[in-house]
């Protein structure tokens, strides 16, 4: 096979090296001599190239896989790209094979290969190959170290692939810092008390994180549950207690239901958040307090205000930030990647078998609507690991009914080109969900090659 040079203007920044393996010396200098704008080692066996790998640690390898009928050559190549891929599962390794070795070229991709090229190998395309193969290394390592750096971050709690959560993360991320109210919208179980704990981490403040339902709390205990009493404020009031907002000092308090705060008490919550300052029921000091108000309501607070159950001034003093939170049956994928970490995680609490979904389970979750929302796929699928027989969970162990979904409206648009953007996304993220991110796995259920879901991962922008 003759190759000859490839050159192009554009540089490739040199932080880890090219791996080439070719026992053929003169093709190995042809090889490198093609692909001279990457700094590259070489190697001509499976121990040499061992070797190589350890020291030099690459980011992409070109291998040739041998010819057959010299199977034991093939067997060798295989046995390479076996201990390749130990030591750096993220190495992206591009197999050069014959024309008419296709089967093991997908067995090679089947283990883990990054993507094959048949000899004689024109240098263009190789050279793109090796560049594409570094572009997604990088991009993988970056993201990697993205999410190792943020492991115990604000959105730790919150598992989303869907692109309206995702904007709404990266809305708690901006807000955190400041010292602004902010207000979630959502129905009962869209995850707003895990908004809010985000809220708090992300905003690095030293106080504790506090949560109070002021519809659980009866009208006549609400007040001195918020502001806290003085020794001898009414009976029983044996010593002075702190309530809510105090004990939240220098942290961040949740107001959950804040729809059902009686009118009396909407009047002393307004003035606490113009003074910041507090009374004790009982109690004539002024208390200052430094404390992150967020508020949450399933309600619609505009149809209070306009029946009077709800003040307008102090509607806009806590929408400062509003943050409207989508239901589950609207989150792209979301229902069985919740599913799928839900059931991981009792599995292992109750040391159950049942530690996978059925594909009538999965259509099951993908169709129903999800009233309650995420509390109810939790609280589902939480029986469903319990009462479940075997080692996976099926639609009868959650109790749900596979339905065809409907299709979306959108899709009627006449714009083609978002028209095919929205159902590569949707189907791409929802192959995600169903196979709990196995990027594979995901690559054999929509008919693609990995190379080409990388490639939709990132023009799609789907993390």
């Amino acid at each position: 096979m003759s190759i000859s040079s490839s050159h192009d203007s554009n540089g490739l920044e040199r932080q880890q090296p090219l791996l080439i393996v070719e026992d053929d010396l003169a093709l190995q200098k042809q090889l490198k001599w093609s692909l001279d704008r990457f700094e590259s080692a070489v190697a001509q066996d499976v121990a040499s190239a061992v070797l190589q790998f350890r020291r030099h640690s690459p980011a992409v390898v070109t291998m040739d896989l041998g010819l057959p009928p010299d199977q034991d050559s093939v067997a060798e190549g295989f046995k390479c790209l076996e201990k390749l891929l130990e030591l750096d599962p993220g190495v992206k390794v591009i197999v050069l094979t014959g024309q008419n070795d296709q089967d093991n070229a997908l067995r090679a991709i089947r283990m883990g290969a990054y993507d094959f090229l048949a000899k004689p190998v024109d240098p263009d395309v190789l050279s793109l190959t090796v560049e594409r193969a570094y572009r997604l290394y990088e991009l993988q390592k970056e993201n990697q170290r993205l999410q190792n750096l943020h492991r115990s971050d604000a959105m730790g709690g919150l598992i989303t692939r869907d692109a309206g959560m995702l904007k709404i993360c990266r809305t708690i991320e901006k807000v955190a810092p400041s010292d602004a109210t902010v207000l979630l919208l959502g129905e009962s179980g869209t995850g707003k008390e895990v908004l809010a704990q985000g809220l708090h981490e992300a905003s690095k403040r030293k106080g504790r994180f506090v949560a109070i339902n002021c519809a659980a709390i009866p009208e006549n205990l609400l007040e001195s549950e918020l502001f806290g009493y003085e020794k001898g404020a009414f009976t029983g009031a044996s010593k002075t207690t702190l309530g809510k907002i105090e004990t939240a000092n220098g942290g961040t308090l949740m107001l959950d239901e804040i729809g059902d705060l009686p009118m009396s008490l909407q009047a002393k919550l307004l003035r606490f958040l113009q003074e910041r300052t507090i009374e004790r029921v009982g109690g004539r000091q002024e208390i200052p307090i430094d404390v992150r108000i967020v508020g949450a309501t399933h309600q619609n607070l505009k149809n209070h205000i306009a029946e009077g159950r709800f003040r307008e001034d102090l509607y806009y003093r806590m929408a400062e930030i509003v943050v409207d939170i989508p239901p589950l049956r609207d989150r792209t994928g979301d229902a069985v990647l919740l599913a799928h970490a839900f059931l991981k995680r009792y599995a292992s609490e109750q040391r159950r078998t049942a530690s996978s979904l059925t594909s009538d389970a999965l259509a099951a979750i993908e169709a129903h609507s999800w009233p309650g929302n995420v509390r109810e796929l939790q609280n589902l699928v939480k029986r469903a690991s319990i009462m479940a027989d075997g080692d996976r969970v099926t639609a009868t162990d959650l109790g749900l009914k596979g339905q065809t979904g409907e299709v979306d409206a959108e899709a009627n648009l006449l714009d083609l080109r978002s028209v095919r953007e929205r159902a590569e996304r949707q189907a791409v993220v929802t192959a995600l969900a169903r196979v709990d991110g196995n990027i594979a796995k995901a690559a054999d259920l929509l008919g693609v090659s990995r190379p080409t879901l990388y490639d939709l991962l990132d023009r799609l922008k789907i993390k």
